[in-house]
């Protein structure tokens, strides 16, 4: 009989963790869970996204063009610069508390990576919250969608924030989902296209 009550409250206790972990992926998201190294990995077996259509770290990521803030096409990751590229939207909550974190690093004197914050958004939308919370750095605008360039690189699953690190080779460094937490962590991060010799 023991045994019984055992197990009704072991699987009990599984549903629970089973409904806490849904409530929180519906309140804030995969991000949180995706973010993580492990999250990462695990990612790769969720179903869901064209694995075919997304390049591997180590590809070279061919040059393409987006428009910025008032229309003109301007090429995203120049060959010949390390490129930080990230993707946010303004009804995104991680994406706008990260946003002062990219700009400051796109501001550093001397910095060795370029920044390129593309808004998966609605022009009017990114515009009336860059309005509100203007940001000095270089903004792209893309309707997000199975398609989008985000896909490209890595974010099968759509999840915001998602950035990815490309060298100045043109090729494919790095991916993060999720928000940066910290200038050090960014930092970072970033170091991985300049590696130490």
């Amino acid at each position: 009989m023991r045994w019984k009550s055992a197990l009704l409250i072991g699987i009990a206790a599984l549903l629970a963790a089973m409904l806490g972990l849904a409530a929180s992926v519906a309140v804030y998201g995969p991000a949180p869970l995706l973010s993580s190294p492990l999250g990462g990995l695990l990612a790769d077996f969720i179903p869901g996204g064209d694995r075919n259509g997304s390049l591997s770290l180590g590809d070279t990521v061919s040059p393409w063009q987006l428009p910025d803030l008032e229309g003109n096409l301007r090429v995203v990751a120049d060959p010949g610069q390390a490129t930080l590229v990230n993707y946010w939207a303004s009804w995104c909550a991680p994406c706008r508390e990260e946003l002062p974190l990219l700009a400051d690093l796109s501001r550093q004197p001397g910095k060795k990576v370029r920044v390129v914050a593309i808004a998966l958004d609605s022009l009017p939308d990114a515009q009336a919250f860059l309005a509100a919370h203007p940001q000095a750095m270089d903004i792209r605008i893309e309707s997000p969608g199975g398609t989008d360039s985000s896909v490209l690189l890595g974010n099968r699953h759509g999840v915001l924030p998602f950035s990815a690190l490309i060298g100045a080779n043109g090729r494919l460094i790095a991916r993060k989902v999720g928000a940066f937490r910290s200038a050090t962590e960014l930092d970072e991060w970033v170091a991985q296209a300049h590696p130490a010799p």
